[in-house]
């Protein structure tokens, strides 16, 4: 294998006739960073993003530092006009990149704040190379595939490297081997592990292991194929991760060997899990982690002391998850309901504030399009509260708020998240108010009362997508309010929307007994409402995606308020009060004291 100096000794050569073409970011040197490729095989929708997420924080565990990066193969520049039904929710970072659903499923598993580094996709990759081109980048080379959009490709790659510092760098590629669109990724990993050298890149095949209950077994000839189809790319895997319903049985996996090239002891099984979380531990038992630290001789950057320390946080996690007796239903009342990828980050949010609270959080669906005043109390009959997620169109926004009416008036426990947040203004407006007519302009451009609107600021933008409000927003908080409670003076959530609470109708709002206890600090647009705990027990709205912010170890507050009003709804006995962290001048999680 050639070595990095040779390399660089070809690509230092610019008039000669290499085929070396190899930009690197400032500061990076080859072998610098060790790499993690996740790849997937027979079918999608394996799970590669709890898989890379769960192992690299097996990694973080053990005091490395990690990147996670996804590669999408589609044309779109973001991931921000994708429809729901097809792609699952758009997560937005802190930094306003609107990206796909596995990232987070890394921030929510590594704690990590990402940016545009960890996400790319051909859209993106292919508009570099050409920006280059255009400006006279490639030196009057014929631009190819081989080696610049590959070279463009592993360039990104190491700048999230230079960018984090990491020790390992997770790359995960979307979709699966054999996609068209997948190919040149495939092929800048295989050049990646060609120019770190030896022991510098640990490529690791997710497959599926089928058992077609008509047979009664377990059959590995398709988890073959795949594999065999990946070597045929070039790459020989270093460690397989067989998906399943059922453990792998030692006879398939040893099958699996031998097709691929892989030592037994490195085919380990990934079968289902009662949750996400509980795949780490996993990972651990079956010698995942210490299979990646040896192929990457990464052994002396172990820290035992800080494994330890992580790992009984975690397990602890798991063990609440586990032996939670209580149990509530909330509903989610959306659009998208028969898509669950739509609201990943809304259950997971639901899940974590569960946990902390020792309960069990059941969802049920309901799609608002049929959704009237006169059939919204038999729809949500038996549910403990309720979320009204986000949202764009017109379908679906009648049966939103008249699900706000009936939590409103009724005592039932709600949060509303953007969209959410703007069908309670209108509610409040036209049944507390008195202003029949008003509503969104989104929605009705000739209503009388336009209480949500496009702000003047904001029609100045052009563009789809320019008028959006994205990514993190500072947001100060109304002293004596719940959010106050919450949050103390000031908090930071991200944001995706377009359209604002008119201003004009803040005073009729606020006469009428609506508190909008969170603003932005530069302009009067309103982030959060609530109503007063001695009117309502919990109805809150808010202008963000608080759920995109949501951790296992730290629940986000608004759905640990929720979840929280939703115990004591459901159980009588249940008279604990919550203390949220900003209550109790700690940084240390939200927890519960016996009321008396």
């Amino acid at each position: 294998m050639m070595d990095a100096d040779r390399i660089f000794d070809a690509i230092r050569d610019r008039s000669g006739d290499t085929e070396f073409y190899l930009p690197l970011p400032a500061g990076y040197k080859l072998g610098s960073a060790k790499y993690v490729v996740v790849l997937g095989t027979v079918m999608s929708g394996l799970g590669k993003g709890i898989f890379s997420s769960s192992l690299a924080k097996c990694l973080q565990d053990k005091g490395l530092t990690v990147a996670p990066i996804k590669l999408e193969g589609y044309l779109n520049i973001d991931s921000g006009t994708l429809n729901p039904f097809r792609h699952g929710e758009v997560f937005v970072l802190d930094d306003g990149t609107e990206c796909d659903m596995d990232l987070g499923t890394y921030e929510r598993a590594l704690d990590l704040d990402l940016t545009r580094l960890n996400f790319t996709t051909s859209g993106q990759i292919y508009r570099r190379v050409l920006d280059r081109e255009r400006t006279g980048g490639y030196l009057g080379r014929d631009v190819q595939m081989i080696p610049h959009v590959t070279g463009e490709v592993k360039n990104h790659v190491r700048e999230l490297a230079v960018a984090t510092q990491a020790d390992v760098v997770f790359i995960e590629i979307g979709g699966t081997v054999g996609d068209v669109e997948n190919a040149y990724y495939i092929e800048a990993m295989r050049q990646l592990a060609f120019e770190e050298g030896q022991r510098g890149v640990c490529f690791v095949a997710l497959t599926y292991v089928m058992e077609p209950s008509i047979l009664g077994e377990q059959k590995s000839k398709a988890a073959q194929l795949g594999v065999r189809r990946l070597m045929e790319c070039g790459i020989q895997p270093h460690i397989i991760a067989c998906r399943a319903q059922n453990p792998v049985t030692r006879k398939v996996r040893e099958k699996i060997a031998l097709f691929s090239n892989v030592p037994p002891d490195r085919v380990f099984s990934m079968h289902d899990c009662e949750s996400v979380y509980l795949i780490p531990d996993l990972l651990r038992g079956a010698g995942y982690d210490k299979a990646v630290i040896e192929w990457l001789s990464l052994e002396a950057a172990v820290d035992e002391q800080v494994e330890q320390q992580a790992r009984q946080a975690w397990s602890g996690y798991a063990a609440r998850l586990r032996d939670a007796t209580r149990q509530i239903t909330i509903g989610i009342m959306g659009k998208y309901t028969a898509v669950r990828d739509a609201y990943a980050s809304i259950i997971k949010a639901l899940e974590h504030a569960g946990v902390h609270l020792g309960c069990k959080v059941q969802l049920r669906w309901v799609d608002t399009s049929e959704m009237t005043d006169e059939n919204a109390a038999a729809a949500l009959q038996g549910v403990d509260g309720i979320i009204i997620p986000g949202a764009f169109g017109t379908r679906g926004a009648e049966g939103k708020i008249a699900c706000l009416k009936h939590a409103r008036t009724t005592g039932l426990p709600c949060l509303g998240i953007c969209y959410g947040f703007q069908m309670a203004v209108i509610e409040f407006a036209r049944n507390v108010c008195g202003m029949t007519d008003a509503n969104s302009t989104e929605i009705d451009s000739e209503c009388r009362y336009q209480v949500i609107n496009v702000l003047p600021e904001q029609k100045k933008i052009e563009g789809l997508g320019g008028t959006m409000r994205l990514g993190g927003q500072d947001i100060v908080i109304k002293p004596g309010t719940l959010a106050s409670r919450m949050f103390g003076t000031r908090t930071r959530m991200r944001f995706r929307h377009r359209y604002e609470v008119d201003p004009r109708y803040l005073g009729r709002f606020e006469a009428a007994g609506l508190v909008f206890s969170g603003k932005s600090p530069r302009a009067e647009i309103m982030n959060i409402l609530e109503l007063p705990v001695d009117v309502h027990p919990y109805y809150v709205g808010t202008q963000a995606h608080p759920e995109l912010i949501s951790r296992p170890l730290r629940p986000q507050p608004l759905f640990l308020g929720l979840v929280h009003a939703a115990l004591r709804r459901a159980y009588d006995e249940y008279d604990e009060v919550l203390v949220y962290a900003a209550e109790a001048n700690s940084t240390s999680a939200p927890h519960t004291e016996q009321v008396g």
